[in-house]
């Protein structure tokens, strides 16, 4: 048990971090023009607020031939906003969406989904743009790690929503550090201000790889342990 050995297993831990941050590189599709997974994949979905005049749930929904299908309940309303019209309808967790604000969904390899924002008389939008028929197929929904959609948060000014139209893919931000979702629910209009419903989503880290890192990291304290009181002795 000398130097060799301390290096192997290094090397085996930093090749297990390696794979944990490579594992999310795998092609998937998490936008407006779907989502869909070439792996089970858990996502936790967190409510950020909400600016709608309607009172809203938003669920994830499976697809099929352009026909959807609730599959779980998210986040749920249980009044249009904290106040009133006050900060622009603001609704907040603990107020207007009670809970955690915190749901673990996980993603069946291939299978495609869409995020789903019901309003009252409004019906339903949809993340995916193309399966918003009644609006003629329309963008509803906005994806992106961009700091300037996550800067917009906690500001009830419709204009710094209203410049997000082309955040359209949150692939590239899901495992690093999450994406934000924003909808616009038809209301005003259809004034496209995409702050009417928001959460943010982040990949979960595979259990494997958690675990092979911990393992990594046992072996490599034992083994030096080890190397330590061999030098005792």
């Amino acid at each position: 048990m000398n130097t060799k050995l301390l290096s192997a297993l290094t090397a085996t831990v930093a090749a297990t971090a390696l794979l944990g941050t490579s594992t999310p590189a795998q092609a998937f599709s998490f936008g407006t023009n779907g989502i869909t997974f070439q792996q089970d994949t858990s996502v936790n979905f967190k409510f950020k607020e909400s600016h709608g005049g309607y009172t809203s749930s938003l669920g994830i929904y499976s697809v099929k031939d352009s026909a959807t299908s609730l599959v779980s309940s998210l986040f749920s309303e249980t009044k249009s906003s904290d106040n009133g019209g006050a900060n622009e309808w603001k609704g907040t967790l603990g107020n207007t969406v009670l809970g955690s604000g915190s749901v673990f969904f996980t993603f069946l390899a291939n299978q495609v989904y869409t995020l789903g924002l019901s309003s009252g008389g409004a019906g339903t939008v949809y993340s995916t743009s193309s399966l918003n028929t009644g609006s003629g197929g329309t963008q509803q929904a906005v994806f992106g790690g961009s700091s300037s959609l996550w800067n917009a948060l906690g500001k009830e000014t419709t204009s710094k929503f209203q410049t997000a139209g082309s955040y359209t893919d949150g692939t590239g931000s899901l495992s690093n550090g999450g994406t934000l979702i924003s909808f616009d629910d038809r209301g005003g209009g259809n004034d496209a201000d995409f702050q009417d419903f928001t959460v943010s989503a982040e990949e979960v880290p595979e259990p494997i790889t958690m675990t092979g890192l911990a393992l990594g990291l046992g072996g490599l304290i034992s083994a030096r342990r080890r190397r330590a009181n061999k030098t005792v002795s």
